[in-house]
């Protein structure tokens, strides 16, 4: 049995799926708020989770930089920046029979690994993914190999330039996408609006930030306010994925992550975008589709990558 591992800023997911990408049992625990309490959580997650099943391999997924050949956790900012320069095997291995695979990698790659191995990317050798939620994560897939570069930074897409002289990003760079496009962005130019006083159904909620959901949803609605903030974001978007397509030439565009529960509402103007920017050069459409995986803490796409773990390990 595959064991797939998602550490998040709130919860850690963990569970055990089998070599068809199904999850046969799933726990979380909440995220702890320092390393010697993560050091005991994570452990205790996996005996929970392999105590019904014996674990052939485990995948990690975590946010930041992380290095797939070691598993060190090179740059975490925010609440986990206390796993900076720790080896997420060494962690892990205490609670793993001796010798089992162990891998790690940025958590936008790993949802990537998934599409590849059960999703939409299945049979596809060039593809692009975008996560879309708090921030902007991404992956790429390039003559059938996952890029990762040569420290593992390569996918993160949301620390594209699209404004050099933008907004300061949480990176330290300014204007990158995420600073235009992502949950929080969309949920501050809400809450601008709102100050401002402008006419618009995001007063109705009596919420001094509306969620990002709500803006799609009212914006799906033709609230005026709520459509400009996303129409305006949406532009962004798709200019940089159109950019994106012309470097990597993808046989598809991948969207996953919170924001991509949109639906439509975000979809079909991201075509649109992407559309009139590439066909006079590309001659084609590139297909802009939805993540087809059900689970979305990423513990699926940690699985798959703990199959190719187990497929890369040397026969006894």
């Amino acid at each position: 049995m595959l064991l797939g591992i998602d550490i998040g800023g709130t919860q850690i997911k963990g569970a055990t799926v089998d070599e068809t990408g199904a999850i046969t049992q799933n726990l979380r625990v909440d995220t702890p708020a320092s390393l010697d309490e993560f050091r005991q959580a994570l452990p205790g997650l996996i005996r929970q989770l392999s105590a019904a099943a014996a674990v052939t391999a485990i995948g990690i997924g975590c946010k930041g930089i992380i290095n797939p050949k070691t598993t060190r956790v090179e740059v975490l900012p925010g609440t986990l920046h206390y796993l900076e320069g720790q080896l997420l095997s060494e962690i892990v291995a205490p609670a793993l029979p001796p010798g089992t695979p162990i891998a790690a990698d940025n958590d936008a790659r790993v949802a990537l690994a998934g599409e590849v191995a059960w999703g939409a990317a299945r049979q596809c050798r060039n593809v692009v993914m975008l996560t879309l939620g708090t921030g902007v994560g991404g992956g790429v897939l390039a003559d059938g190999r996952v890029l990762r570069g040569a420290t593992g930074a390569a996918g993160h897409i949301g620390h594209l330039t699209i404004d050099p002289f933008g907004v300061l990003c949480i990176c330290g760079n300014r204007g990158c996408l995420e600073t235009v496009f992502s949950a929080r962005t969309i949920e501050s130019e809400a809450f601008a609006a709102i100050h401002r006083g402008t006419e618009s159904r995001l007063l109705a909620s009596g919420a001094k930030l509306p969620a990002c959901a709500e803006v799609f949803d009212l914006a799906r609605q033709g609230d005026a306010i709520a459509s400009d903030i996303i129409r305006k974001a949406t532009v962004v978007l798709g200019a940089a994925i159109a950019g994106l397509a012309f470097v990597f030439d993808p046989e598809l565009i991948i969207v996953g992550g919170q924001i991509s529960e949109a639906g439509d509402v975000l979809l079909g103007p991201l075509r649109a975008e992407v559309g009139w920017r590439t066909q006079p050069f590309l001659r084609r459409e590139i297909p802009i589709v939805r993540s087809t995986l059900v689970d979305p803490s990423g513990v699926i796409g940690a699985a798959a990558l703990a199959l190719e773990a187990m497929n890369r390990k040397p026969a006894a």
